[in-house]
């Protein structure tokens, strides 16, 4: 009986140490964003702001997940101010399925709104000076590829497309990894393209 144990609990260990350095779909993160459209004729905008984000396993492949992010920059003209903001919530949820111990493939559905607000001050004109505010709503679909090449570090790459009724459709692209300190926590950062815009993101992420 006492060797049967022993095979058991032998035979059992190489599982637990390959679930402990497992892809974790329960976290939350939060960190810095920085947004750059490359438009000549705007003058290349760009603005900085932070992120906050999340997600949920429901099942064994099945997670929800939400985030919000916000990016801004303040112009002054001959004494006038003017402050552009643009801010993004999306939830969404997502399938994943492990070809190995350490890739999985993923698919993500996602809602997502446009905030934009700019708050023009200072200008001496009371029918200039005020917040201007608009909107648009689409949805994501995006397939890719989440490894883990060690046990301390972590990479992910997805494609996908970005549509809605307000803006024309386009290719959206992601690229990002993480390096964990421990077993709960890790810095992250993600490369996020679409269309003329990029957004880069660095963060700290809690596993659980």
């Amino acid at each position: 009986m006492r060797t049967l144990i022993a095979a058991a609990l032998l035979a059992a260990m190489p599982f637990t140490a390959a679930a402990a350095d497992g892809l974790s779909y329960t976290y939350v993160e939060a960190g810095w964003n920085k947004v750059e459209i490359n438009d000549d004729w705007l003058g290349d905008p760009d603005g900085d702001g932070g992120y906050l984000r999340g997600s949920f396993a429901i099942a064994d492949n099945v997670h929800l997940f939400g985030g919000y992010s916000v990016a801004s920059k303040t112009y002054r003209y001959d004494g006038a101010r003017v402050k552009y903001e643009v801010a993004q919530p999306e939830f969404g949820i997502g399938y994943h399925q492990a070809f190995t111990e350490r890739l999985d493939f993923t698919a993500d559905l996602a809602w997502l709104r446009l905030n934009a607000e700019a708050k023009i001050s200072g200008t001496g004109d009371a029918d200039l000076d005020g917040t201007y505010k608009d909107h648009v709503n689409g949805g994501r679909a995006t397939v890719g590829l989440r490894g883990k090449p060690s046990s301390r570090t972590e990479l992910w790459v997805k494609g996908g497309y970005i549509d809605g009724s307000d803006f024309e459709g386009s290719f959206a692209g992601y690229l990002g990894g993480q390096v964990g300190f421990n077993r709960t926590w890790g810095l992250v950062g993600e490369v996020e393209v679409i269309e003329d815009t990029t957004r880069y993101s660095l963060g700290v992420r809690a596993s659980f």
